[in-house]
């Protein structure tokens, strides 16, 4: 019996703010054009920190893409223009529509990977990762360092004025390293209202 080869998966890169996810999405994109394989690159068009037109990381590596506000625009695009990979950086900012984009794409022998915060600053599972991680074929989860005691950090902790954030704080605000630290499981805080 011969097996016959089938392309098409999905790769979710996951982890706490300044963990690497960017610059790891950026690294296996170059590797790609090492390869000669064709790819594009998509990003939610609430996320605007570093550029209109590009996805950028923390250390300002960056690469070409597409903001989106529609998650069916990545279906459209991708249709006219047939890459071998499609990666999407920022997932979790994304409804759930964007993991029947990825399971198409990936059904359709396309490479997909995807990059996202994992868990939002509170500590839970954020939008629609979670599924995405559970879908994936491949998931790497990468780590950051502490800003509070320089162990492995898997946290995201949100600051206002300083501070830890309150647990009623809208999920989702755009921001670096002005709003967010990294920290790890002990030096992690969210607090209830009443503190």
């Amino acid at each position: 019996m011969e097996v016959q080869r089938r392309d098409g998966w999905i790769e979710v890169i996951c982890g706490s703010m300044f963990a690497g996810k960017t610059e790891e999405l950026l690294r296996r994109l170059k590797r790609l054009e090492y390869a000669e394989k064709s790819y594009m690159v998509f990003k939610p068009a609430i996320d605007n920190r570093y550029s209109e037109t590009e996805v950028v990381s923390h250390n300002n590596k960056r690469v070409q893409g597409y903001n989106i506000s529609e998650e069916m625009q990545i279906l459209e695009l991708v249709a006219k223009e047939n890459p071998d990979v499609v990666a999407i950086d920022e997932a979790q900012f994304f409804s759930n529509k964007i993991i029947d984009v990825c399971e198409t794409l990936a059904n359709q022998g396309k490479r997909v990977i995807v990059a996202g915060l994992d868990t939002n600053f509170r500590g839970e599972p954020f939008g629609p990762m979670p599924y995405l991680l559970a879908r994936a074929e491949y998931v790497t989860k990468l780590q950051a360092i502490c800003q509070v005691c320089g162990l492995p950090a898997s946290r995201t902790q949100r600051l206002i004025n300083g501070k830890p954030a309150s647990y009623n704080s809208p999920t989702v605000l755009i921001g670096s390293e002005e709003s967010y630290e990294a920290r790890c499981r002990h030096c992690h805080q969210v607090l209830k209202d009443d503190e």
